[in-house]
C-alpha cells in the first residue's frame, strides 16, 4: 500500500514538472498581440497622424497673427551739390529698426472649404483603416493560434498512429518467429512505421514554425501548452442570416474596407474642388500695426507709428495653365479611387461567398468526418478480429489503421477550418469586434 502511494505521489510530481501551471488560450494571445503587435501599433500611429488633418484644416479658418522685427546698422553716403554747385558727400552711420504685428482673417477662400471636407474624409479613412487593421489582427491571431493548435493535434495523432504501427511491427516479428507469419508482413509494417516517423519529424517542424508565427504576434516565447478545442462546446451551426446575399449586402454597408474606400473617394472629390478653387479670388481682412525708426533714408532718425485696417482682394488672372493641370490631375485621382472602390467591392463579394460556403459546408464536412472516424475506427477493430479469426491479413489491419488515422487528422483540420471560416465571415461583414473573441475562446478547453 505504501509503495502504491509512493508511485502516485511520484506521478503527481512528474505531472507538475511536465506541465506549466497555466496554458495560453485565444483570449490571452489576443490580449498580448493587441499590446505588442508591431503592425497594429504602427496602424494606431498612422491613425493618430491622419486625425490631425482635421484640426489643421479648421485652423485655416481662424485668424493668423504674425509679428516681425528687424534691426540694421546703416552706413549711408549722400552726394549732393552744395550752394556753390559742387558735389559734396556726407556720411551717416545709424541704426534702423522695424517692428510690426499683423492679423489676417480669411473672409472668402473657396479652397478652405474643400480642404476641410477633404480632412473629414481623411479622418474617416484613418478610423476605418484602424478598424480594418484591428479586425485583421483578430483574424491573424486566430489563424496563427489555430494553426499552432492544428500542428500540435496533428503531431499527437501521428504519434498515436506510430504507436499502432510499432505494435504491428512487434506483432509481425513475433508471428514470424512462431512460424505463423511472413517476412512480407514485417516489411509492410516496418515501411508504414518508417513513413510515420518521417511524418512525425515534419509535424514537429510544423509545430515549431506555427509557434514562432504566434510568438511574432505576441512578442514573447510561446512555451506553454495551448488550450485545445473542446468538441463538446463547439456548436456546429450555419451562418445567420442563411443568405449569402444578405451577408454580402451587410459587408458592403459596414465593412471597414468599404468605408475606407468610400472615404478615399470623398477625399478625391474634395481635392477636385480644391484644385478648381484656384480660379476663384480670395478676400482677407488685415489689421496691422508697425513702428519704424530711421527706415527712410531721406529722414534719418525719424520714427513712424502706423496702424492699418482694410481688405485685401486677390484675383487670379493667368498662371500658365497650372490650375487646369491640377484639376486634370485631381480628376484622374478621383477616377482611380472610384475604380479602386469597385475593385474592393467585387473582391469582397467573392471573399464573403467563399467564407459563407466555408461555414455552411464546414458543418456538413465536420459531421461527415465524425461519422468517417467512427466507421474507420470500427473497421480497424473488425480487421483485427478478422485477422485473429484467419479471415484477414496483417496488411488489412495496417490499411484500416491508416484510414482511421487519416480520418482523425482530416476531422481535426475540418474543425479548425470551420472555426476560421466563422471568424473570417464575421470580420468581412464588419461585425466581428474584439469582444467577439470571447465567443471563439469559449470553444476551447479551460
Amino acid at each position: 500500500m505504501k509503495k502504491h502511494r509512493f508511485k502516485l505521489a511520484a506521478l503527481g510530481a512528474a505531472a507538475c514538472v511536465a506541465w506549466p501551471a497555466w496554458s495560453m488560450d485565444l483570449a490571452e494571445a489576443y490580449r498580448l498581440a493587441l499590446a505588442q503587435d508591431a503592425t497594429i501599433r504602427g496602424s494606431r500611429a498612422a491613425t493618430d497622424a491622419g486625425r490631425e488633418r482635421l484640426p489643421q484644416a479648421r485652423a485655416q479658418f481662424l485668424p493668423n497673427i504674425s509679428a516681425s522685427s528687424s534691426r540694421f546698422k546703416n552706413n549711408l553716403d549722400t552726394t549732393a551739390p552744395n550752394l556753390a554747385g559742387v558735389d559734396t558727400t556726407t556720411n551717416d552711420r545709424y541704426t534702423s529698426s522695424n517692428d510690426s504685428i499683423t492679423l489676417r482673417q480669411p473672409i472668402y477662400r473657396k479652397q478652405l472649404f474643400a480642404q476641410y471636407r477633404q480632412a473629414q474624409a481623411v479622418v474617416a479613412d484613418a478610423n476605418a483603416s484602424l478598424e480594418r487593421d484591428e479586425q485583421n489582427l483578430v483574424m491573424r491571431v486566430t489563424q496563427a493560434y489555430f494553426e499552432a493548435l492544428q500542428a500540435e493535434e496533428q503531431l499527437v495523432l501521428i504519434g498515436l498512429q506510430k504507436t499502432a504501427y510499432a505494435a504491428q511491427v512487434d506483432g509481425a516479428r513475433k508471428s514470424f518467429a512462431a512460424g505463423a507469419g511472413t517476412r512480407t508482413d514485417i516489411d509492410e509494417a516496418q515501411a508504414r512505421l518508417d513513413l510515420t516517423i518521417a511524418q512525425e519529424l515534419e509535424a514537429r517542424q510544423s509545430v515549431d514554425l506555427a509557434r514562432r508565427q504566434l510568438q511574432v504576434l505576441v512578442n514573447q516565447p510561446v512555451t506553454q501548452p495551448l488550450a485545445g478545442v473542446d468538441v463538446r462546446k463547439l456548436q456546429l451551426t450555419g451562418p445567420t442570416p442563411a443568405s449569402v446575399e444578405e451577408w454580402t449586402a451587410r459587408a458592403e454597408a459596414t465593412s471597414p474596407e468599404i468605408v475606407s474606400a468610400r472615404s478615399q473617394i470623398e477625399a478625391a472629390r474634395a481635392d477636385v474642388d480644391k484644385a478648381k478653387s484656384g480660379h476663384y479670388p480670395t478676400l482677407d481682412a488685415i489689421v496691422q500695426m508697425s513702428r519704424s525708426n530711421s527706415e527712410n533714408v531721406t529722414r534719418v532718425h525719424s520714427q513712424y507709428d502706423q496702424r492699418q485696417i482694410g481688405l485685401q482682394l486677390a484675383i487670379p488672372i493667368f498662371q500658365g495653365g497650372y490650375v487646369n493641370s491640377q484639376v486634370r490631375e485631381a480628376l484622374a485621382m478621383l477616377e482611380r479611387a472610384e475604380n479602386r472602390f469597385e475593385e474592393i467591392r467585387r473582391d469582397l463579394g467573392v471573399r464573403v461567398h467563399r467564407e459563407f460556403r466555408g461555414v455552411t459546408e464546414g458543418v456538413l464536412k465536420v459531421r461527415a468526418l465524425e461519422q468517417a472516424v467512427r466507421s474507420t475506427e470500427q473497421l480497424a477493430v473488425s480487421s483485427r478480429r478478422s485477422y485473429e479469426a484467419g479471415a484477414r491479413t496483417r496488411l488489412d489491419i495496417l490499411n484500416a489503421e491508416q484510414q482511421a488515422g487519416q480520418a482523425r487528422r482530416d476531422l481535426s483540420q475540418a474543425r479548425l477550418q470551420y472555426m476560421l471560416a466563422h471568424v473570417r465571415l464575421k470580420a468581412l461583414a464588419g461585425g466581428f469586434k474584439a469582444e467577439n473573441i470571447d465567443e471563439i475562446n469559449g470553444w476551447l478547453q479551460h
